[in-house]
């Protein structure tokens, strides 16, 4: 299989010079992907550094809770063994 070679040679001046804006063309384009899913890779970065934030917030405050709930059944106990006493 043999090249054909061009008969002008301003032909292939002006051939490359097409392709040469093609690919510029091409490379704009995937510099612009990249460049927005980098800035959505921040985006989600950000959103997930604030969910774990925000569910460390609720891990601290919720800890109470279980303990508070014991002491509330052994208050209800004593009480509950006070009154029977009384009677």
């Amino acid at each position: 299989m043999t090249i054909p070679t061009p008969s002008d040679p301003a032909a292939v001046a002006v051939e490359l010079e097409r392709m040469r804006g093609t690919m510029a063309e091409g490379f704009a384009t995937v510099n612009g992907s990249l460049a927005l899913l980098a800035q959505r890779t921040d985006q989600t970065d950000r959103r997930l550094e604030d969910h774990e934030q925000r569910l460390d917030a609720l891990e601290r405050a919720r800890w109470p809770l279980p303990s508070l709930a014991a002491l509330v059944g052994v208050v209800s106990l004593a009480l509950a063994l006070w009154q029977m006493s009384q009677n």
